[in-house]
């Protein structure tokens, strides 16, 4: 057997290896231009993440700060009826603190916690999250009925989001510094979404 053949089989698993572990997108956004429109919305560049959730698609508009500058977005599925959340907080996550309730867990179910890799898969009735702890953030991935290994794979694939990514993610920033106009509010009143319905709705 020549060299090369013995080769090929330890490149071939390399590559799976580096694509099952969520590496980096080729084309990443560029940091200034991420840090631009991730402040107009008062979130913190180093919290702007974004994954592949199987079976769910960006809801764009649920994109937006989480606490005083976390990130959070859902992904959805019309056809399952699910939503996989993801959310970028700032805190710490160790065992000893693992199994405390952070509000989306079921009221009256003890949170289970299992070390799962990076993190911990969190689990209370129906609803489930996986929780991997970064440099001053946690990174959440959960939803109510979402299978684990859809959650696993949508935490394989979290990454720091692509040129084209971001313009998915968040609009650009207005010019002056102005804040982020968003097009469900009106111009009257005290600036709420329009939730107008019909009598006796």
């Amino acid at each position: 057997m020549t060299r090369t053949a013995r080769l090929l089989p330890a490149l071939l698993l390399g590559s799976v290896l580096l694509t099952a572990c969520g590496s980096e997108r080729a084309d990443p956004a560029d940091p200034a231009e991420l840090a631009s429109r991730a402040q107009a919305l008062g979130i913190a560049p180093e919290a702007v993440y974004t994954t592949d959730a199987p079976g769910h698609t960006l809801a764009q508009q649920s994109v937006g700060v989480l606490g005083d500058d976390g990130f959070s977005a859902v992904y959805v599925s019309p056809q399952k009826g699910t939503q996989v959340q993801l959310s970028v907080d700032r805190g710490t996550l160790t065992a000893a603190t693992c199994e405390r309730r952070t509000g989306g867990e079921a009221a009256t179910t003890p949170v289970t916690c299992v070390r799962d890799g990076d993190g911990w898969y969190r689990s209370a009735g129906q609803w489930a999250e996986y929780a991997v702890p970064k440099k001053d953030f946690v990174i959440r991935v959960g939803g109510t009925d979402v299978p684990r290994d859809v959650l696993r794979e949508a935490v394989d694939h979290l990454h720091r989001p692509s040129a084209d990514e971001l313009d998915t993610l968040l609009p650009s920033a207005p010019a002056g510094g102005e804040p982020v106009e968003r097009g469900d509010l009106p111009s009257f009143g005290d600036g709420a979404p329009d939730n107008d319905v019909d009598a006796g709705g």
